[in-house]
Order: structure tokens, then sequence, then C-alpha cells
């Protein structure tokens, strides 16, 4: 969920038909398009063939049969391990966070990583941009 800004439904849908070389495939994601499409890196994806492969799961099973209330008690309690307080969307914003504070353009972060249909949700995503965060910026484009 965090490298691909994936949503809880989309990785509990997973099925090994839906991964095809350096991408997923999101069968009727929540934008109501017919299929959309995730990024992940190569060794995360070599990782989920392995776990595929290691637990002899069919290309119609789902990869990960359990339910949403257990995903959610899962990244809560991962977050409890290490002090924070954590939600499962909080991964897909980080994905977001991650990616534009590497320096990757909103309008990548936006259609490519969080699939959304409009730049505004994206920023709310994002939120306000700190003095610190703005001088830095600042200072590597014109510094």
């Amino acid at each position: 969920m965090a490298r691909g800004g994936m949503r809880i439904g989309e990785v509990l849908k997973l099925t090994p038909r839906d991964i095809d070389d350096r991408k997923l495939i999101i069968q009727a994601p929540k934008s109501g398009r017919e299929s959309e499409v995730v990024y992940l890196p190569r060794k995360l994806l070599q990782r989920l063939n392995d776990y595929v492969k290691d637990n002899e799961i069919s290309s119609t099973q789902k990869i990960f049969p359990i339910s949403y209330v257990a995903v959610w008690a899962m990244v809560k309690k991962a977050g409890e391990m290490v002090g924070v307080k954590l939600r499962p969307h909080d991964l897909r914003r980080f994905a977001a966070t991650y990616a534009s504070r590497s320096g990757t353009p909103i309008e990548i972060v936006s259609k490519v990583i969080l699939r959304h249909s409009d730049l505004s949700t994206t920023q709310r995503y994002l939120g306000k941009v700190n003095d610190a965060e703005a001088i830095r910026w600042s200072e590597n484009l014109h510094g």
C-alpha cells in the first residue's frame, strides 16, 4: 500500500493474474474505469511473485484472503510497534508525500501514483508546505 499508493480494497482484490511484469492491474477500481495500473519497484514485485509461488496461490485466488478489518488491525498494530498512530490510508498518503518531497512532479503523483482524476484531490493529500521545505526547494531551484 505504501509503495504503490494503493487502497485497501485494491490490495484485497489482487490475484496473481493481476501481476504484469513491472506493474499491477487493478480491476474495477474506485474511479469506475475498467482497470488502472499501479507501478511498483521490481524488487517488490519479485517478492510478491515469490509469495504467490511459495503459497501455491492459483491465478484466480486472492493473494491476500483477509478482511478489510484484518488489514486495519495489522496496520494499526504495526504502527503501535513503532510508537506511531497508523491507519491504512496513511500508507497511501505516505506514497504521495514521499514521491512529492523526492521531487516527483505533482502530475505524476496525482495521475500515476494516486490515480486521481482531479489534481485538486491530490493537493489536499499533500497538505500545506512548511517554511523550511519552501526555503529548501527555493534554494534547490534558484540557489
